[in-house]
């Protein structure tokens, strides 16, 4: 039937393009375009590995060593990256919507335009990273480390900022509308060019005399917070 479908075709003159899927090929070596879809790939050392525009979605590349490994607009959608490192490595454009990155370490990463969209962030650490642009919708942020990051135009729309430290952030432009804050620590942070936050978040977080606050924003009474136990 199928030869007799494809003769006709022919015969007809129409144009006949067999379409390929490509499938994952886990057993793979690392290289740019990879395709480890949903791949088990845990523990590896890819230290300085060439993988942009990789495809890493659904994979377990959980307590991985990345360090300095270069991912532009590499795809980890759904994938898991919990105590993953990831430090000084090169993700502008990345896509991480709704990855698991619990812990992982992404000290002096560059995310620039990066998709974290539903990202799980709970205690990762993007010490000195650059998120500049990067959308941060509805992330998990439970006492992550932004502390020297650079947050300029970030979307933090939405977002669960619990404990998360922004000592130190650039925010020129960072958008906060409808984020929950909860003991989000803004000592000393200008917060006077950002965007969509609230008199009640400030006061459910901890700032001191050296905070910037938006024009017509007030001082909460309750800074700054007594220490934690």
């Amino acid at each position: 039937m199928t030869r007799v479908l494809l003769g006709a075709l022919l015969v007809a003159g129409a144009p006949f393009v067999m379409q390929v899927k490509p499938f994952a090929g886990c057993s793979d070596s690392p290289r740019p375009g990879v395709d480890w879809t949903a791949c088990s790939k845990t523990r590896l050392r890819l230290v300085g590995s060439e993988l942009d525009n990789g495809n890493f979605e659904r994979a377990d590349l959980s307590s991985s060593d990345l360090k300095s490994a270069q991912l532009k607009g590499a795809i980890f959608i759904s994938a898991d990256l919990s105590r993953t490192r990831l430090a000084e490595a090169e993700l502008t454009g990345a896509n991480l919507e709704r990855a698991y990155a619990g812990r992982a370490n992404f000290k002096e990463a560059h995310l620039p335009g990066a998709n974290l969209h539903k990202a799980d962030l709970a205690r990762a650490d993007f010490t000195g990273a650059d998120l500049r642009g990067a959308d941060l919708t509805k992330a998990e942020m439970s006492r992550t480390l932004l502390t020297q990051a650079t947050l300029d135009d970030a979307k933090f729309r939405s977002a669960l900022l619990v404990r998360t430290d922004l000592r130190g952030a650039s925010l020129s432009g960072a958008d906060f509308s409808q984020a929950i804050m909860m003991l989000v620590h803004l000592e000393g942070v200008d917060l006077s060019k950002t965007q969509g936050l609230t008199q009640e978040n400030l006061g459910r977080s901890c700032g001191d005399d050296q905070t910037v606050l938006p024009a017509g924003m007030a001082r909460p009474t309750t800074w700054p917070c007594q220490p934690e136990e």
